[in-house]
């Protein structure tokens, strides 16, 4: 079992997701409060939460799957921000620094994904 604590994409993951939830949400009109805002938030908390539940996995193929979902959800985030800035919820400056971190946790994510998927072997 792995240390969800220890590892760099669950640091960044969680700080992705406390900027989403004290900078980027709380920016919608309470009307997207069911819908736009609530997808957003628990994509944002889905992220680290999959990469603390694989890490209680045994085998690198079900951690692997956790990361996979978590991948989703990154995904998932950054077309929901895409929306808000298009909405004018967001203005471009918290569009961009939420787009950035992203985008670095996603790539973390493949990068981690890519190690585990050859063996834990860095190519």
């Amino acid at each position: 079992m792995r240390d969800y604590k220890k590892l760099d994409v669950w640091k960044k993951s969680h700080e992705l997701n406390m900027f989403i939830k004290k900078v980027i949400a709380v920016q919608f009109p309470k009307e997207e409060r069911f819908e736009l805002t609530s997808q957003l938030t628990r994509a944002s908390l889905s992220i680290p939460l999959n990469i603390v539940e694989g890490c209680g996995r045994f085998t690198d193929k079900d951690f692997a799957h956790f990361l996979d979902t978590a991948l989703g959800s990154t995904n998932e985030i950054d077309y929901c921000c895409l929306c808000a800035l298009e909405l004018q919820y967001i203005n471009e400056d918290d569009y961009l620094k939420v787009n950035h971190s992203i985008n670095e946790v996603r790539a973390m994510l493949i990068s981690f994904l890519k190690f585990l998927r050859s063996g834990g072997v860095k190519p």
